[in-house]
């Protein structure tokens, strides 16, 4: 059974950091891609970013290319997402969440099979 558990959340002001952790479990993490979605009060679940299965291809949404990053340690069975100057804007429930896929492409929420419960982040002056 696939467990994924977020960590990091918090509450930041306007233009501060936070660094969201995954931890996976219940199969080989190194052999599928890994993603982070967030979802707003009243708005739809959105893609953020996605990972290959190496960490070698990132892919971003539009809305946070330039200020979040993400990554991954398979030795650890972790994925990280490091989010820089922090907008209002970015205020969400954070999900971890992985596909059946090696690559990082397949980055639509259907294309994820297994869901983490979420943290959330609030980001105020």
């Amino acid at each position: 059974q696939v467990q994924l558990v977020e960590s990091g959340g918090g509450s930041v002001q306007i233009g501060g950091s936070l660094r969201l952790s995954c931890a996976a479990s219940g199969r080989t993490f190194g052999d599928y891609a890994m993603g982070w979605f967030r979802q707003a009060p009243g708005k739809e679940r959105e893609f953020v970013a996605t990972i290959n299965w190496s960490g070698e291809n990132t892919y971003y949404g539009d809305a946070v290319k330039g200020h979040f990053t993400i990554s991954r340690d398979n030795a650890k069975s972790t994925m990280f997402l490091q989010m820089n100057n922090l907008k209002p804007e970015d205020t969400a429930v954070y999900y971890c969440a992985t596909s059946n896929y090696r690559s990082g492409a397949y980055n639509a929420v259907g294309d994820m099979s297994y869901w983490g419960k979420g943290t959330l982040v609030t980001v105020s002056s």
